[in-house]
C-alpha cells in the first residue's frame, strides 16, 4: 500500500498561514488522487479537499473554501496543502491519503496543526 507521509504543520495564530506537504517515498503521485483530511480533537476525521488524478480540485469542507488551496509540484513528488487566515476551528491533525473520499485504512501519522493566540 502507499503509505503517505505529512508534514508542515505547527502553531500558528489566528489569520496566519501554514503549508502543509504531502509526500508519498516510492510513488509517484502524479496519476493518483490526494485526499487532504483532519482531525479535530474529540471529533471525526473529515475530507478537506482534494486533487483529483486529472489533477482537479474538490473541496469538501464549506469551511475552508477561498482560504484553502491544493496544488501538486510533480518535481518533487509532493502534494500541497495551503492554509491561509488560519482560524482557532481549523486545529486538528492533518491527513494525506491516495483517495478523495471512502474508507482508507493506511492512515500516516499525519501533522498537528494548532491556531491559537
Amino acid at each position: 500500500q502507499v503509505q503517505f507521509v505529512e508534514s508542515g504543520g505547527g502553531l500558528v495564530q489566528p489569520g496566519g498561514s501554514l503549508r502543509l506537504s504531502c509526500a508519498a517515498p516510492g510513488f509517484t503521485l502524479d496519476s493518483l488522487a490526494v485526499g487532504w483530511f483532519r482531525q479535530a480533537p474529540g471529533k471525526e476525521r473529515e475530507r478537506v479537499l482534494c486533487s483529483t488524478s486529472s489533477h482537479g480540485t474538490i473541496e469538501f469542507a464549506e469551511s475552508v473554501k477561498g482560504r484553502f488551496a491544493v496544488s501538486r509540484d510533480n518535481a518533487k513528488n509532493t502534494v500541497y496543502l495551503q492554509m491561509n487566515d488560519l482560524k482557532p476551528d481549523d486545529t486538528g491533525v492533518y491527513y494525506c491519503a491516495p483517495i478523495c473520499s471512502g474508507r482508507y485504512l493506511y492512515w500516516g501519522q499525519g501533522t498537528q496543526v494548532t491556531v491559537s493566540s
